[in-house]
């Protein structure tokens, strides 16, 4: 076998710690926020709607890149997997650039787009935190490529390291400024931006040490390689319109949560966050799946690769069955650190216990099997069915239930988990089929 138990220990830690020191720290930024008002918890959720989108597209490249430079370590090719590191690397810098400035160029006409009508202190509060943070787009496209190529080398805890010096950085910048300078969420966007653009100098200096298997020294160039480039596009492209398209749908389904009031917007930013949550251990362990199965792919064991993707979900699976019966449990008492109004509390509590439920049985198929498919080089398939169930059923429903039905926010998340287990059932179709186990040509 290509992985030990040890091996994959070495590698999930680290991935879980990071993701709930990610997510802690989200969390504290929330509560430091909710001393201001909800006005602030309001502008920078919907803000954070609007940067998930962004992120997930830089990430999508960075996956593009380690799932080539996976195959290529498969083949025990380490000259081209170091080229591929850097290619995408490359890639993400001038990529995020232009996101960067059209983003602080066109932020009102943007937000007003996005997010629609809302109150005034809501809008101020998005417009400060949006054109700070998208300051820090290029950091964040450059921590996540390298981030992913650690991980293709097994090695996850630096990145845990550098993730901890990331958000302590940010929890004292945003005591520094929240609380200490008085200014609110732009003391928040600022202590986000200082925070990133940190890890990724680190990060990228960490990758030029000869001693790791993939790394920069004697790769850097400003010149794109299109033959490869294109391969790691094969996989990043799709990738990222799905998550593009996702997330838009998302966009737009706050949009329509916009509409249901302030106290709605404030339940659902608080929600979300637990959600993150309570599928911790099932997002850490997709990361581990995409850097695993494509070494396999790469050394061309497509059984191996169908023998870790179900191992991992079974792990997966009982941590979310764990984490789900603790928010069940504890979620009136968690949601009261956020000193929501009582209409606000009672939403938020109803809809996470109901997410809660819903996690235990549809949420891993569909969202850890496409990333088996992704790492083995099958993207546009798994790309069509998260699309058009996103809009189909996410987005149609979340409408009629939401909106039409009266249903408000519960609707939406309903319809959330409807999308959930449509994309479930069609994944787990192909994943027990052969189609996806194909070695990408590289």
């Amino acid at each position: 076998m290509l992985y030990s138990n040890q091996d994959l220990k070495k590698l999930i830690v680290p991935l879980v710690f990071e993701q709930l020191l990610a997510l802690l720290v989200g969390l504290a930024d929330t509560l430091m926020l909710a001393s201001v008002g909800e006005a602030a918890v309001s502008g920078v959720s919907l803000v954070d709607t609007i940067n998930i989108l962004i992120i997930n597209i830089f990430t999508a490249f960075g996956t593009g890149g380690a799932v080539i430079a996976g195959h290529y370590l498969g083949k025990k090719n380490e000259e081209n997997a170091r080229k591929a590191g850097w290619q995408i690397l490359l890639f993400s810098v001038v990529s995020s650039l232009v996101v960067t400035v059209v983003f602080i160029l066109f932020h009102n006409g943007l937000l007003q787009l996005i997010i629609g009508k809302v109150e005034v202190d809501v809008m101020e509060n998005a417009k400060n935190y949006l054109v700070v943070t998208a300051i820090s787009f290029v950091p964040l496209a450059v921590y996540n490529a390298c981030a992913g190529l650690f991980r293709t080398m097994n090695d996850s805890r630096t990145t845990l390291y550098i993730s901890l010096l990331m958000n302590v950085l940010n929890v004292m910048g945003n005591a520094l400024l929240i609380y200490g300078a008085g200014i609110g969420t732009l003391g928040a966007a600022i202590s986000t931006t200082f925070s990133r653009t940190v890890a990724a100098i680190v990060i990228f200096v960490m990758l030029f040490n000869e001693k790791r298997v993939i790394n920069f020294r004697k790769q850097v160039t400003l010149r794109f390689r299109p033959d490869m480039l294109k391969k790691i596009l094969y996989i990043g492209l799709p990738n990222s319109l799905e998550n593009s398209l996702f997330q838009l749908g998302k966009i737009l389904t706050i949009s329509m949560i916009s509409t249901m009031g302030t106290y709605a917007i404030a339940a659902n930013a608080v929600c979300n966050t637990l959600a993150s949550f309570n599928i911790l251990p099932g997002s850490a362990i997709n990361s581990a799946i995409v850097a695993i199965v494509a070494v396999c792919i790469g050394a061309g064991e497509t059984e191996q690769a169908r023998y870790y993707t179900k191992k991992l979900m079974k792990l997966a699976e009982l941590c979310l069955i764990v984490i789900s019966v603790l928010i069940v449990m504890g979620a009136g008492w968690i949601i009261s650190f956020y000193h929501l109004s009582p209409e606000a509390a009672e939403l938020a509590r109803q809809v996470i216990t109901y997410h809660a439920v819903m996690a235990v049985f549809a949420w891993l198929l569909s969202f850890s099997l496409p990333n088996t498919f992704r790492a083995a080089g099958d993207v546009v398939l798994p790309m069509g069915v998260a699309i058009a169930s996103m809009w189909i059923f996410r987005l149609a429903f979340a409408y009629l239930l939401g909106i039409y039905m009266g249903l408000g926010l519960m609707g939406v998340w309903i319809a959330m988990t409807i999308d959930w287990v449509f994309r479930g059932i069609c994944f787990a179709v192909r994943f027990k089929g052969h189609k996806w186990e194909r070695k990408l040509i590289s």
